[in-house]
């Protein structure tokens, strides 16, 4: 399950249908591209805060999983714990892999 969702986010990337940080996700949700938020489950207090907030007003889902630095390895950035899916079928297949409702 987790080779397949490194898999996804990595593809996701590749295409351009992968944002991190926790300031380009906001400006991401504020701009209407962003479809699903994945936090990483090691997030410090104030980035999950800010976040939520922006996650809530937009009415963006949300997920949490995994380690911040294991994520950002995979998508090839550092110290990143929050990212965001800009593309639905992307956001879908991720989130249902997460979930365990794999097809």
């Amino acid at each position: 399950m987790r080779k397949k969702i490194d898999s996804y986010l990595g593809f996701a990337k590749k295409s351009g249908n992968l944002i991190s940080g926790v300031n380009t996700c906001s400006f991401g949700m504020a701009k209407g591209r962003v479809r699903l938020v994945i936090l990483a489950e090691d997030i410090s207090e104030n980035s999950e805060k800010k976040i939520m907030k922006e996650i809530r007003k937009y009415g963006v889902t949300y997920v949490k999983y995994g380690k911040g630095e294991e994520m950002s390895h995979m998508v090839g950035e550092s110290g990143r714990s929050v990212f965001a899916v800009c593309d639905d079928n992307f956001a879908k297949v991720i989130l249902d892999e997460i979930n365990g409702r794999s097809e």
